[in-house]
C-alpha cells in the first residue's frame, strides 16, 4: 500500500508550528508495513488544496490529511475532499451531541460555527474524538482511501491509536501481522552504529532493521511480518541477539521511552534516590527528572551551582581548589557529586561541570565536560567527555551522558 501524508495549515508553511504529526504517522504506518512515499504541506486555500488532492489520487492508495477540521472559515479540509469526491457533508449526531454537551457543561453559549465540526463526509467511517470536538473520518473511492484527522496532536494521537490503526489493519491484504521492537542506544552515533551493523541491516528483508537518529541518541527499529505475533517475535529474537552481541553496551532501553524515564523507573524499582549538582547544564537534569509524575519518590533535589561563588557557598568547594584546578576539572566534579549527595541524603548523585560555549573558559575548550558520579558504598567516579556542536546541543548531550553514566553505575551497584 502506497501512502502519503498531507498536513493542512498555513501556520505550518510559516514555520509557526512544527509538523510533528507527519513524523508520528509515518512511524505508526511503518509498524504495520505501510510505505509512506510523500509528506506534503498545503496552506488553508481551496484551490491549492484541491490541486493537492487531485495529485494524491493519482499516486497513492492511502492519503492521510491532518488539520483543517475546525469551526472557522479557513478550516476547509473535509469540504474540499468531499467536493473532489463529488459527495456532500452530513451531520454526525454523536459528534453534535458531544459538542453541545461541552458548552452546556461549561455554561457558555455555543457559537453556531461549532456545528461545522460535527459535519462528516457522506458515506465515511467516523472516528470519534475522545479528546476534542471534530471527529475524524475515512472514505474510499476509486481505489484510494482518504483519512481525515484533526490537527492538534493531543486529539490526533489517541484517535490514531484507538480507532485509525484498527481501521487501517483491515485494509491490509493477507491478514499479516507487523511487529516491531525498538532498541534505544546512547553513546554511539548513527553512522558508527550503522557501520558496526551494516551487514545485519543489508541482509535483512524480514525482519527489516533501520537506524534513526533522535534527540542526541539513536534508535534501531526491527520490524517483522508474519501470520501471527508469535511468529513475528521468533523472527526478531535472533536478529536482536546478534545486535546486542555487537553493540549491546550502548543499549539502554527497549520501546518508546527516554533516558530520564528509564533512570527514574530504575531508581523507583530499587527504592533509591538521586541528587544532582549542575553547572554547565543549568538545571537541565533536574528539569527532566521532575517532568515525570512521581519524581519526588526518587529525586532528592538539585543545586544549580553555575558560578564559582555558588560552588563555594552551596557545596563547600574551596576557593583554593577553584583557583588551582579550576571549576572545570575532575577534582571539582568529584567534590560536587560527593557533597550534593551528602547534603541531600541521596543514594546517588550526579555532577556536571564544563564549557558549553560559545567561547572557552579557564583556557579549556568548548565542549569539555566532567561528570561526577557518587554513590553510597562505592568510590566516586568522574567521566571526562569532549562534545561538539552549539551551546544548546552541548548542554543537551551533557545531560544525556550524565543520565546514561548514572544508569550504568546504578545497575552495577
Amino acid at each position: 500500500m502506497k501512502a502519503e501524508i498531507v498536513a493542512v495549515g498555513t501556520e505550518l508553511l510559516l514555520g509557526q508550528i512544527a509538523n510533528t504529526n507527519a513524523q508520528y504517522l509515518s512511524n505508526k504506518l511503518a509498524e504495520i508495513g505501510v510505505n509512506v512515499y510523500y509528506h506534503s504541506v498545503v496552506g488553508d486555500n481551496v484551490d491549492r488544496l484541491s490541486l493537492m488532492i487531485a495529485e494524491t489520487a493519482k499516486r497513492s492508495e492511502l492519503v492521510i490529511f491532518t488539520g483543517g477540521l475546525g469551526p472557522t472559515q479557513d478550516d476547509l479540509t473535509k469540504e474540499t475532499v468531499a467536493a473532489h469526491l463529488g459527495v456532500g457533508l452530513v451531520m454526525d449526531d454523536d459528534a453534535m451531541s458531544k459538542i453541545e454537551a461541552f458548552f452546556v457543561q461549561r455554561k457558555t453559549k455555543m457559537a453556531e460555527n461549532n456545528r461545522k465540526q460535527a459535519l462528516v463526509i457522506e458515506g465515511s467511517v467516523v472516528f470519534p474524538n475522545d479528546h476534542g470536538m471534530a471527529p475524524g473520518m475515512a472514505v474510499r473511492k476509486n481505489g484510494t482511501t482518504y483519512v481525515l484527522l484533526p490537527g492538534p496532536p493531543s486529539e490526533l494521537y489517541p484517535m490514531v491509536e484507538q480507532y485509525v490503526m484498527p481501521f487501517l489493519m483491515q485494509l491490509l491484504p493477507g491478514q499479516q501481522v507487523f511487529h516491531s521492537r525498538v532498541l534505544r542506544f546512547f553513546g554511539i552515533g548513527e553512522s558508527a552504529l550503522e557501520e558496526r551493523l551494516l551487514d545485519v541491516i543489508e541482509k535483512q528483508t524480514n525482519p527489516t532493521v533501520a537506524p534513526y537518529a533522535k534527540e542526541f541518541e539513536v534508535i534501531l527499529r526491527i520490524t517483522a511480518r508474519a501470520k501471527t505475533m508469535e511468529e513475528a517475535e521468533a523472527l526478531i529474537v535472533p536478529v536482536e541477539d546478534e545486535i546486542r552481541e555487537r553493540v549491546g553496551q550502548y543499549v539502554y532501553a527497549v520501546g518508546e521511552t527516554s533516558l530520564h524515564e528509564v533512570l527514574f523507573q530504575t531508581l523507583r524499582e530499587r527504592g533509591e534516590t538521586i541528587a544532582c549538582a549542575e553547572s554547565c547544564t543549568g538545571g537541565t537534569l533536574a528539569s527532566l527528572l521532575t517532568s515525570l509524575a512521581g519524581s519526588s519518590s526518587v529525586f532528592a533535589g538539585g543545586i544549580v551551582c553555575y558560578s564559582n561563588q555558588a560552588k563555594h557557598t552551596l557545596l563547600d568547594i574551596s576557593n583554593e581548589i577553584l583557583d588551582t584546578d579550576g571549576a572545570i576539572s575532575e577534582t571539582v566534579a568529584k567534590q560536587l557529586a560527593e557533597n550534593v549527595r551528602e547534603k541531600l541524603g541521596a543514594t546517588h548523585a550526579i555532577s556536571v561541570t564544563g564549557v558549553a560555549g560559545p567561547g572557552t573558559s579557564e583556557g579549556k575548550p568548548v565542549g569539555l565536560v566532567y561528570i561526577g558520579l557518587a554513590s553510597e558504598g562505592m568510590p566516586t567516579e568522574v567521566k571526562q567527555i569532549q562534545l561538539a556542536g552549539r551551546r544548546h546541543a552541548i548542554i543537551g548531550r551533557a545531560a544525556k551522558f550524565a543520565m546514561f553514566y548514572a544508569l550504568q553505575r546504578i545497575k552495577e551497584r
